[in-house]
């Protein structure tokens, strides 16, 4: 008997043949016969509860022989239950080597299926057209290709580990990498808000001293006028005085004389524009980082409003006469709004201009739902927030400013920044960086668009993004 023949049959008596496991507690009945007790048990209340089972007073027969044994008589095998414990942890005597239909042993191998088989599987209508061999053949033939696989899969590991020392070493790298650049960071911000502390000190140095000698410059002519003033109140207090003609006569040499050595003098206007302009080294370049690609919607330009697209090389407005009535279209001034509307976030958007003449040209933002066919001061109380550029002159809020800002000359290139949650519109000069003006209330009671208008025919150009802008005479 070989070694696989003994482990069926150790195998086999250490079975249990009702559960078909191997023996827990086994127990052994009047009439030889092992069982686990309760497996025994199980059987038997079964049977106690068909008809007839009380006639039996207590016993009740074997599931093997059918002898009846007392319920009682149930004697435990010890020596059993040893036997049953080596076989449950014994390799050899795993219940992987026996067949699960049949509980024969696994000899056989089928290739067609790619599983081990017994005799009797062998002979069943499933695998009788199937290809078997042997077991022992089938494993010395798996085990070649195994190898075979093995030795692929031994490259591949060898190949792994490799590109896991690599990333390994990457990622050490890589966090060196992002430490030195993270105290770059630090450092160079640090230095960068030191330097904009040093330059927020340098202008408003500057603004200081602009004030102190405007100031000094109007409190000089504000001196001189005075003592102007008091000079020739005297002298026509002393004219005055004169109550006779021949006193009036006595007196007249030196009338004449004082009247002769009065110098009445005015002096020139002191200029009030401001030099020093309120400019952020870098702002310009964290704004761009909320740059968008704003343009001008079409369908709600003026019908005057020309609007080419030079990208497309195509003019986006329909010829004059042909423009389609709609509540969207402006009527009263030659503007337009942009196709994006923004209810929250950060947006920021440049404008160029190429102006002729003193047209007035204004852009900014405006709430969606502004009047367009009625003429409104462009003011925040009718839902407009912009700023208006005036060629040679000056540039000025819609809502008049204390002190209205002027500028030498106008911006061509200006940017327009919406902050929608902070409540603020901000304009800026791209022609130096300096910023304009910025308009900021609590915050914004409903969806704003970008805005823009033009002046009178032949007042010149506006380019948003590729999209320009033009009133037709």
């Amino acid at each position: 008997m070989d070694a696989l023949e003994l482990a069926r049959k150790l195998q086999e008596e250490a079975t249990c043949s009702i559960c078909l496991d191997y023996f827990t507690d086994p127990v052994m009945t009047a009439c030889g016969h092992n069982f686990c007790r309760e497996c025994i048990q199980l059987t038997w209340e079964k049977a106690k509860s068909r008809k007839g089972g009380k006639k039996r007073r207590g016993s009740f027969p074997c599931p093997e022989c059918r002898e009846l044994s007392p319920q009682r008589n149930l004697r435990p095998n010890r020596l059993l239950t040893k036997v049953a414990e080596m076989a449950r942890q014994h390799p050899a005597f795993q219940r992987r080597d026996l067949c699960r239909a049949h509980q024969e042993l696994l000899k056989l191998f089928c290739e067609d299926d790619q599983s081990p088989i017994c005799v009797v599987c062998r002979e069943s209508r499933v695998h009788r057209p199937h290809r078997v061999v042997p077991i022992e053949e089938a494993v010395q033939e798996y085990r070649l290709k195994l190898e075979a696989d093995m030795g692929h899969f031994r490259e591949e590991l060898m190949k792994t580990g490799k590109l896991q020392a690599r990333e390994k070493q990457a990622l050490a790298e890589w966090q060196v990498k992002v430490r030195e650049q993270r105290q770059r960071i630090l450092v160079e911000f640090q230095k960068m808000g030191l330097l904009l502390v040093e330059e927020e000190q340098r202008v408003l140095q500057a603004l200081k001293e602009e004030e102190e000698e405007v100031v000094a410059k109007l409190q000089e002519s504000s001196t001189t006028l005075e003592r102007q003033s008091h000079a020739l109140e005297r002298l026509l207090l002393q004219l005055e005085d004169r109550s006779t003609p021949l006193q009036m006569l006595q007196d007249m040499k030196e009338l004449l004389s004082r009247k002769n050595s009065l110098s009445v003098q005015y002096p020139e206007a002191t200029p009030t524009v401001l030099r020093t302009v309120c400019r952020v080294p870098g702002q310009i370049e964290v704004l761009k980082s909320f740059q968008e690609d704003v343009v001008p919607d079409p369908t709600t330009a003026y019908p005057y409003l020309l609007l080419y697209e030079s990208r497309q090389r195509r003019y986006l407005t329909p010829p004059l006469g042909g423009v389609p009535p709609s509540k969207d279209r402006f009527l009263a001034y030659p503007c337009a709004v942009g196709q994006q509307t923004f209810s929250s976030g950060r947006h920021y958007w440049e404008v160029g201009m190429n102006l002729t003449g003193d047209a007035l040209w204004a852009l900014g933002v405006c709430r969606d739902n502004v009047s367009r066919r009625d003429k409104v001061p462009k003011s925040p109380e009718n839902g407009f927030w912009v700023v208006q550029l005036c060629k040679g002159k000056k540039y000025l809020p819609v809502m008049a400013a204390p002190t209205p800002v002027t500028l030498a000359e106008p911006p061509s290139h200006m940017g327009v920044f919406l902050d929608f949650e902070a409540g603020e519109v901000s304009f800026y000069n791209l022609r130096d960086g300096s910023h304009l003006h910025t308009y900021a209330q609590r915050e914004f009671s409903g969806p704003l668009q970008p805005f823009f208008c033009l002046g009178a025919p032949k007042s010149g150009q506006m380019v948003i993004s590729t999209v320009t802008l033009w009133v037709k005479g």
